[in-house]
This record gives structure tokens, sequence and C-alpha cells, in this order.
């Protein structure tokens, strides 16, 4: 297993100095934003050029891609299709949905070129209160029509192409928790291309044990995100674990940290991934509203770095306990 980061947390900032930041540090992957617009990796200009120009430039600081992240475009996909989603793509429902497909296969696309496996993204939600079941409760199976029609699609292309879609479980998502994640690759009969960026904060965030999710899909988790998340258990009695509001507010029941300054128990999370076989990148994304990313950059490599299991136990060598 290797440590990364998503570059998007120096969106400021060009690609190579990011590189060169991340390489002195000892960050030896690097997951990419492909959102339209963003300065680090423009998927049309990938696609055009088979990738050359941002591999060599990874190449340059020894640096693999380990996934590129399309989140913003894949909302689009399932919605909300509202004024929420305004910032991402101005239109017509059916503008919006289209946008977001023809974008998502791009991405695809852009990953093939580069050799990278897997798009880290959503899949979004009509509504964000779809996981509550009133005043309608068949809302949320009802959606799994649209869910399967717009993202087969994708996903065959996807399937095309050779990268896999590693939606990212989250509490505004179609797709949030242990039962909708395994409810997913029901939905769409086990297609090849499907499975989950695992992000531990979004799953503590609704007072699961992500370790449950690591033994549930372990098969399905095609990246990870080295993202913590502190239950601040004063401010939670008084607004909970999902309050309204900016992310600094001092008073908020839940924050997002860097690891190992929130409440994510690392050790049986990379414990758990290596007994289900995961073997890849653990991406640090910084979220953390009270460090800033010169902490973030410092502190998570050094916290991590200890906890990366090289192998499984292999036996004493002896033939007393064979």
């Amino acid at each position: 297993m290797k440590i990364g980061m998503f570059t998007a947390n120096y969106m400021d900032r060009d690609l190579e100095s990011v590189f060169q930041l991340m390489a002195e540090y000892g960050y030896e992957m690097a997951e990419l934003p492909a959102f339209y617009g963003n300065d680090h990796c423009d998927i049309e200009e990938v696609i055009s050029d088979g990738g050359k120009k941002l591999k060599a430039l990874a190449a340059k600081y020894n640096i693999t891609i380990s996934a590129l992240s399309n989140h913003p475009e894949g909302q689009l996909i399932l919605g909300p299709h509202t004024k929420d989603t305004d910032s991402l793509f101005a239109g017509t429902p059916e503008e919006k949905i289209k946008f977001g497909m023809d974008r998502m296969k791009r991405t695809a696309e852009a990953a093939n070129a580069l050799e990278v496996p897997v798009v880290c993204g959503f899949v979004g939600c009509e509504r964000y209160s779809r996981w509550f079941p009133w005043p309608y409760p068949q809302g949320w199976d009802e959606m799994g029509q649209d869910f399967v029609d717009r993202w087969g699609e994708v996903l065959d292309v996807f399937e095309k192409q050779g990268v896999k879609f590693a939606h990212e479980p989250h509490p505004n998502e179609y797709i949030y928790n242990v039962e909708t994640a395994v409810k997913s690759i029901e939905l769409l009969d086990g297609h090849k291309a499907w499975g989950f960026n695992f992000d531990p904060a979004n799953i503590i965030l609704q007072g699961i044990d992500p370790v449950i999710f690591v033994q549930e899909l372990g098969d399905r988790i095609y990246h990870v995100h080295a993202k913590d998340g502190e239950i601040v258990e004063h401010n939670v009695k008084r607004s909970g674990l999902q309050p309204t509001g900016k992310w600094d507010r001092i008073d908020r029941g839940f924050r997002f940290r860097i690891p190992g300054w929130g409440s994510v128990p690392w050790k049986r999370i990379m414990t758990e991934l290596a007994l289900v076989g995961y073997d890849y990148v653990v991406s640090y994304e910084h979220e953390d509203v009270v460090m800033s990313r010169e902490d973030g950059i410092e502190k998570t490599i050094e916290y991590l770095r200890p906890l990366i299991i090289k192998g499984r136990y292999e036996g004493r060598g002896d033939k007393l306990f064979e």
C-alpha cells in the first residue's frame, strides 16, 4: 500500500509545483481532479495527446497517478437538478444530466489514456433528503431505475475503457452507507466497473463503524481517501452529527480532520483493508478546518507511514507451531 495525495488540496498552485512538494515529503501517488475548468488535469487535452504530457510530468517526480476524480460532474447525473447544482453547470435538468454523463464518459477515456485504473466521484441524488423515508418512503427505491439507466450507460463506457468507477459514499448521495452500497451492486447486476472510493470520514459522519464497510464491501473498494473526521462530543449534544451551517463553525458536532486528529480508528481500518486484500493507495484529502495545508501535508504522512502494512504474516518459520 502506498501513501498518496489528492492534488486538489493545492488548486491554487500549478501541478508541477504540487508534484515537487509531494516528492519532498515522500508521497508516491497523486489523485488528480478531472472536473471542467481545473488547472491540474484537462481531460480533453489528455485525450488529445494520449496523456503524454501528464505522464511525463508525474514520472519526472517519481509519482504514479492513482486516480482521476470527478465528483462535481458525476453529481449532475442523478442530481439534484435545482439551483443547488447551478454552480456546477447551469441548465435544465435534461442539460445537466447530459453534461454530467458526457463528462464522466470522457473522464473514463482520459483515465485510459493515462493508464490510470480508477476514477473517483459521486453519483448524485435527486433530493438530498432521499435517505429519510417521510413523507414518501418509496422515493429511494423508485430512484433505482434512473440510477441503473444513467449510470449503467456510463459504466458500460468505463468497462470498455478498462477503467473502474469508484463512487464515494456520502450522506448527500443516493449511495451513502453499507446497505445502499450493497444494494447498488445488486441494482447494477454486479457491473464489473462499479465500486467504491472508501472515505472513512464520510462513514463515521453517519455514526457507522467504517470497519464494517470494509468487511462488507472490501472486494469493491478500488480507492481509499486518507481523511479523518472528529466527532466533537460536547457539540454533538447541541447540534448533532450533521448540523447546518458553515464547516468552520466552532460549535459543529462534526469536523473533517487530517488523519490521526479525528475519530477514525486508523489501525483497525488499515488492518481490515489488509485482511480484505486491498493494496493500492491511501490518498490524503485536506478538508481540515483547523489546520493549514502545510500542517496537513507534513503531519499526514508522518502519521500514516508507520501504519502501512507491508505484508501478511508468513509464520515464524519453525515447525513447532505448524
